[in-house]
């Protein structure tokens, strides 16, 4: 008898009825569809948290940690309560796709060393340029966390990261120069983008918008931001809500490698949804 003529007669001898196989595919699908649409934004380090929670409520309840157990369920029960004011800007999102007929539209993202190796060249050929022509600029380079919820703010650009197309964006009187360019391992997600503004009141009166906002996207997520000042040229870079100024070339792309460099070991890793291919 073939394989497959055994996996049917077992199949039948289930007696799982065709519907029920529908609707586990239908809710399979939409289940995958979901963790697409939350891929790539803050709710995806929440969820991930959740489950962590989770499974030390699990453990607690097992190993006979009553206190802990308590605790533990008494937060998740909050925590239900809680997440539809925590995923709304996720919900909402999710919401718009359907109504625009995009829920079928992929949400992939790859991040691997060659696409990191060649955007790290082209952006130290963009930026003693910017620097030299004293052209202000703001560039988010995306990590762990999604900026999608940002990147939807300015105009789509899906353009691989090339010297040329940063100094060409930032170029004064340029229709996208004011805003944020996001980069997405070696592509320009979109550039005129709005990002948060830092509400820090020990910064320096010299610092304009541009470095509020660029402070501002990393108090938000684990993204770097680098921001190159019009007035004066100085570089510097953003990073926790931390900002490190007069850097030069050097200097920024030792800390590009240090922050943004994926990890080039081999391995799998249950949580590496942006694995390389």
């Amino acid at each position: 008898m073939a394989i497959w003529e055994r996996i049917v007669a077992a199949i039948l001898q289930l007696n799982v009825e065709w519907l029920d196989i529908i609707d586990i595919l239908i809710m399979s699908y939409l289940f995958y569809r979901l963790i697409l649409i939350i891929r790539g934004t803050r709710a995806e380090q929440l969820i991930k948290g959740l489950i962590v929670l989770l499974l030390a409520m699990i453990i607690s309840d097992q190993v006979g940690l009553d206190a802990l157990h308590w605790t533990l369920r008494q937060t998740m029960t909050i925590g239900l309560i809680a997440i539809p004011i925590v995923f709304q800007p996720e919900l909402r999102r999710a919401l718009e796709h359907l109504g625009r007929g995009k829920i079928f539209q992929s949400t992939y993202f790859n991040w691997d060393s060659q696409d990191f190796d060649s955007m790290l060249d082209e952006l130290t050929k963009a930026i003693p340029v910017l620097v030299k022509k004293r052209i202000g600029a703001l560039i988010v380079i995306e990590r762990s966390t999604g900026l999608k919820e940002y990147a939807d703010t300015g105009i789509p650009v899906n353009g691989v990261v090339t010297a040329e197309l940063l100094v060409n964006i930032f170029f004064p009187r340029s229709p996208l120069h004011d805003g944020a360019v996001i980069i997405q391992g070696n592509q320009i997600v979109a550039a005129g983008c709005y990002l948060p503004m830092t509400e820090d009141p020990n910064l320096g009166k010299e610092l304009g918008t541009r470095h509020r906002a660029g402070i501002g996207i990393t108090e938000h997520s684990d993204a770097l931001a680098i921001i190159i000042s019009e007035e004066t040229g100085i570089i510097s870079v953003a990073h926790d809500g931390v900002l490190t100024r007069y850097l030069d070339e050097k200097k920024l792309r030792a800390m590009l490698v240090e922050k943004c460099a994926p990890d080039r070991s081999e391995g799998f890793s249950l949580w590496s949804w942006r694995s390389s291919k």
